[in-house]
């Protein structure tokens, strides 16, 4: 049978709190930026789809985990835009480096 800590992801555990407080960020930040370039909408696509894991009655830390890649996967692809609209790309994306563990 498998354990609560199991279910979540053993070691790996993500602190779901501050991945949640970061979305919120992005997602606040994201409100500036004008204009939809598909980089852009990839980007609003999967803050919106990591929103909805953590709001998820199960949650998995590694479907977290798999989320943040694919956020700052397209953060990356959209930092030129997101850049000139005033957002702080390499903070998000040290941020969620940091929260993988990278």
């Amino acid at each position: 049978m498998a354990t609560e800590q199991d279910k979540q992801g053993g070691d790996d555990a993500i602190n779901l709190e501050q991945v949640a407080r970061l979305i919120a960020a992005l997602e606040e930040d994201l409100k500036q930026v004008q204009g939809g370039s598909r980089d852009v909408q990839l980007l609003r696509d999967e803050v919106e789809t990591l929103k909805n894991v953590l709001n998820s009655p199960v949650r998995r830390h590694h479907w977290v985990r798999d989320g943040l890649h694919g956020v700052r996967d397209a953060f990356e692809n959209a930092l030129d835009k997101v850049i000139a609209e005033g957002i702080k790309g390499g903070q998000y994306i040290a941020e969620i480096g940091r929260i993988l563990g990278l």
